[in-house]
């Protein structure tokens, strides 16, 4: 066995270091220094950063202004030619989940609260947080016919979507005076609507743009109540030939659908729709 260098002895059992700065190498070099103390321990719930000056990559967004705390974000995408500021989320996804808050001070006095309402895409990733802005008198003297402002804010808090729906008649023997949305994007700038077309049997919709021109028919089933199942209102064209989408009410359970008033809905439409259409559908979700 070879003696260990001077000033390297080691006693038995402890695995060998590195030579001292007193051995010797080649002329250009001065010996290792001594051994550092260990990385600290990362605190929890750090994930490494990529390149310096760079965010981390495929890494979900959470805890962003304008939504509950703790939801998955959908990461921004770049934006599409022409596209309205906010819609560019659009751009990407061919279903959208809406989900009404249950407000606990709404269930336990029977007071209309403004309602809140989470906007998912397919992967439970947060696209918007839409917010009604209406005040108490005409929340709980009007009902569900209510006319109200929807606020509709992006992950960072923006607002980029307004629905406005005045107030009109919900009775079907007066065809003159019936229910429509608004859809602006950004706010104040309208890129369509959805007007309430009057029949005697079915809930029947149609989806204008901005110039007010008819582009697709929404039509409902003759029962819009059902137990233990979903609600399928069908988006078809002008002649009602061709299923373009599907905008569905979902059954959320016996306890909530007997003591709140809680909707969800999911709608579905092609992957490369107008971006404004795909808003204009998601207003008419409001609506229905």
């Amino acid at each position: 066995m070879n003696a260990p260098h001077p000033g390297t002895d080691v006693p038995p059992g402890y695995p060998p270091q590195y030579p001292s700065a007193a051995f010797q190498g080649p002329p250009e070099h001065t010996g290792y220094p001594g051994l550092q103390a260990g990385y600290p321990v990362p605190p929890a719930g750090y994930s490494p950063a990529g390149p310096t000056g760079f965010p981390p990559l495929n890494q979900p967004v959470y805890n962003q202004p304008g939504g509950p705390a703790g939801v998955p974000c959908m990461p921004t995408p770049p934006p599409p030619l022409n596209c309205p500021p906010g819609l560019e989320y659009l751009s990407q996804i061919d279903q959208l989940l809406i989900h009404q808050q249950i407000e606990l001070l709404e269930v336990l006095t029977g007071f209309e609260t403004n309602n809140k309402y989470e906007i998912k895409n397919s992967l439970g990733q947060r696209v918007y947080f839409a917010v009604e802005d209406t005040d108490f008198c005409t929340r709980n003297c009007c009902g569900p016919s209510r006319p109200f402002t929807l606020r509709i804010l992006d992950n960072m808090g923006k607002e980029v979507i307004t629905l406005e729906r005045p107030l009109r008649c919900s009775s079907c023997c007066c065809p003159c005076c019936l229910q429509e949305i608004e859809i602006q994007a950004p706010p104040g700038v309208p890129v369509g609507y959805v007007t309430q077309t009057w029949h005697p049997c079915l809930p029947k919709f149609t989806i204008q743009n901005e110039k007010r021109e008819d582009v697709l028919k929404i039509t409902g089933p003759c029962i819009v109540c059902s137990c233990c199942a979903d609600i399928d209102f069908e988006i078809k064209s002008l002649d009602e030939q061709i299923l373009v989408g599907k905008i569905s009410k979902q059954w959320t359970g016996i306890l909530r659908e007997a003591f709140t008033d809680a909707d969800n809905f999911g709608i579905q439409f092609p992957l490369d729709l107008d971006v404004k259409m795909k808003a204009v559908m998601m207003g008419a979700c409001f609506l229905i």
